[in-house]
């Protein structure tokens, strides 16, 4: 696609009008790649790095339901994969006042891709980020409510930490928060967010514990913590955007590495696999700058990249802008396109 016409296709869907992108009820055949690009975080590229392959007709929704931007994406112990989305709402600063409508949490059948149910109407201004715990509870951050939601598997709610639409930087406010991550005993991390660069430690009845962050491009400083997640020894994986890394830190926000480079680019989102592996989407520049990355990576849980998959673009196992990514318990890997409205399924060969 020439520049200038994604640039000028891009506004619009930024404008909120309808984007000439594939009807995401259709998700079909064309193969991930995993070429070297450039040296990895750690290393190199892994060249027997065996490929990611999206999934033909995955998902399967019924004629005439369309995900709006989709931000959010986690799954369950059952395999069913939760989307949070914003409906026909687009990103438009200021945020409305006014909770969207329609539901903005579907939930899919892992394996044939059948939507099962939706809920989350009326109770949302802007979608962000969706987690999924070891008890099926999804948490949800909302960036136009500045509040954080844990709720049922069916959308009863739990838990509110934050006060509608109030910004704030102290332990009971948020400003934009982007993602939750729940620990084993309950207790979570919010990464928060677009303002306020850091990440919150709560216990599992949602009291604040510390925090640790603050702007800047140094070890342990972040800019713009967008997406948060956690492997079995309880390390917090960070992306942290606008620095175009992941930073890993230990249970109390202790600094451990630093992962970033050409292969990994600006990651927008991290989730850890049942082997320890991590995966990141890399949600590019677009439309500020030339689409030439915007795809998922793989690494090792030292860092050392294993593959890349995807491309730019709005074919099958393409990305315009990857928000989020997460990983099922039988390694199927999920990733949600905010900007492509659709979520995408890869199946990546052992």
């Amino acid at each position: 696609m020439p520049i200038a016409l994604f640039h000028a296709l891009a506004l619009i869907a930024l404008a909120g009008c309808a984007a000439p992108v594939r009807k995401p009820s259709v998700v079909g055949s064309g193969a991930a790649t995993s070429e070297p690009i450039a040296s990895a975080p750690a290393g190199v590229l892994d060249q027997r790095a065996p490929g990611c392959n999206v999934v033909r007709g995955w998902p399967s929704l019924p004629e005439g339901e369309i995900l709006g931007q989709a931000t959010g994406v986690g799954v369950d112990s059952r395999g069913a994969v939760i989307v949070f989305h914003r409906a026909g709402r687009m990103w438009i600063e200021p945020f409305p006042k006014d909770s969207i409508a329609a539901p903005t949490v579907w939930v899919l059948d892992g394996v044939t891709g059948r939507l099962l149910r939706t809920w989350g109407a009326g109770v949302f201004i802007m979608p962000h980020g969706l987690s999924v715990d070891s008890e099926d509870n999804v948490w949800l951050t909302d960036v136009g409510r500045q509040q954080v939601f844990k709720f049922t598997s069916d959308g009863r709610l739990l838990l509110t930490l934050g006060e509608r639409a109030v910004a704030g930087a102290d332990s009971t406010h948020f400003n934009r928060p982007t993602d939750v991550a729940v620990r084993p005993d309950g207790g979570f991390y919010v990464s928060d967010g677009y303002e306020n660069t850091r990440v919150m430690r709560f216990d599992a009845r949602g009291r604040f514990l510390r925090q640790w962050g603050s702007r800047g491009s140094g070890p342990g400083q972040l800019d713009l913590p967008h997406g948060i997640a956690l492997d079995s020894m309880g390390r917090v994986y960070v992306a942290d955007r606008s620095n175009a890394r992941v930073q890993v830190f230990d249970s109390t926000g202790r600094f451990v590495a630093d992962w970033h480079g050409p292969l990994l680019g600006r990651p927008y989102g991290v989730a850890v696999g049942p082997d320890g592996s991590v995966f990141t989407v890399d949600g590019g520049d677009q439309p500020e700058r030339p689409p030439d990355r915007a795809a998922a990576t793989h690494l090792k849980a030292d860092g050392a990249v294993i593959q890349r998959f995807g491309r730019f673009g709005n074919y099958d196992g393409q990305f315009w802008r990857a928000h989020d990514v997460a990983v099922a318990a039988d390694g199927a890997v999920y990733v949600v396109d905010v900007l492509g409205q659709r979520v995408q399924k890869f199946l990546c060969r052992p």
